[in-house]
Parts: C-alpha cells; structure tokens; sequence
C-alpha cells in the first residue's frame, strides 16, 4: 500500500512539472505597410492604313 501511494504521489508531483504552452490571438491588429510602384507602358503596331486612319480621323479614340 505505501509503494502504491509512493507511486501516486511521484506521479502528480511529476505530473505538476509539466511545461504548459499556451497560444493566444494578438489584442492588437497585424498592420502590413506596402508601397508599390506600377508603371506600364502599352505599346501597339498597326498596319500603315489604320494609322493614316487613326491620323484622319482622331475622333475615333
């Protein structure tokens, strides 16, 4: 009887020196900073009578 309760109480002084991890949410809110830069350049070939077209008439855009 006394090796069982030697047993037990070995068992919960062990067991009470067991590393605890704990996770927890952020209280404040991620903020992300980008600064980004796009710059694009669109450059079209046209057959010679669409561009003296285009030169005609530049209504049509």
């Amino acid at each position: 009887m006394i090796k069982l309760f030697t047993a037990f109480l070995a068992t919960m002084l062990l067991a009470g020196c067991t590393p605890r991890i704990e996770i927890a949410a952020s209280k404040e809110p991620i903020t992300i900073n980008m600064n980004v830069k796009i710059e694009h350049e669109i450059h079209i070939k046209v057959d010679k009578d669409v561009e003296n077209l285009l030169k005609t008439r530049s209504d049509l855009f």
